[in-house]
């Protein structure tokens, strides 16, 4: 069973999963990980998240805001509360979606590794990770910290553009001598970026249609986004 939106709302970051993924020993679950600064949370996440479980058979996926990510340490980036607001605003609708606090509540740079290795320690053994992430990110988790330990751990989900030519970043995996197991998706909304968005904000330009509503009303209560671009 999973956790209705209320529920996932009220849960601490020791339930950061839901508790009855992998129940039934009798079958195999797959929990997607959806990874990302989301600074904001758009609609090609979404989509990219709902294509994975429709076509993958994922059974939850779990939106994970970044804390300190290591590989922004030279950027601006939105208050990990903000982040996580905004996530659990986009996500609350869809019961096949979990906003989890896992990254944020972690104190130090943010490592994709120890995070799977963190939700392995919490599922069971029938629970099976599947990481959600860009087909063009791909190369770069070649030099990830730890990546063979990724390897090992997290089945990867390569999302991509229509027409986008994946040749390089299959080459590239097949090239790193590391035995990564990857899916490639061609998800169309991902023409859109959370760069996009924070520039039109900026210039005082709409981003309806780009993300959730909900989104939209917190950025604007908030007063995201409108200083220095990011």
């Amino acid at each position: 069973m999973i956790p209705s939106p209320g529920e996932r709302a009220a849960q601490t970051p020791e339930d950061s999963v839901a508790p009855d993924l992998g129940a039934d020993p009798g079958r195999t679950y797959r929990l997607g990980i959806m990874g990302g600064t989301f600074d904001p949370i758009h609609n090609g996440h979404l989509v990219t998240a709902q294509q994975a479980s429709d076509d993958l058979n994922l059974d939850l996926v779990l939106f994970m805001p970044a804390g300190s990510p290591a590989f922004k340490q030279d950027r601006d980036v939105s208050g990990p509360e903000d982040r996580f607001a905004m996530t659990l605003l986009a996500t609350a609708d869809n019961p096949l979606f979990m906003a989890s606090r896992l990254e944020i509540d972690r104190e130090g740079i943010t490592y994709t590794v120890d995070t799977l290795e963190e939700l392995r320690k919490r599922c069971p053994e029938n629970v099976e990770l599947y990481f959600i992430t860009g087909a063009d990110a791909i190369i770069d988790i070649i030099s990830w910290h730890r990546a063979e330990r990724i390897a090992e751990i997290a089945t990867l989900v390569g999302a991509t553009r229509p027409g986008y030519d994946l040749a390089w970043a299959k080459a590239a995996i097949e090239g790193s001598g590391i035995p990564f197991d990857v899916r490639y998706l061609e998800v169309p909304a991902l023409a859109i970026s959370s760069s996009y968005l924070r520039d039109r904000t900026h210039s005082g330009q709409s981003i309806r249609y780009l993300t959730k509503d909900s989104v939209i009303g917190y950025i604007q209560k908030r007063g995201l986004y409108r200083g220095a671009r990011a």
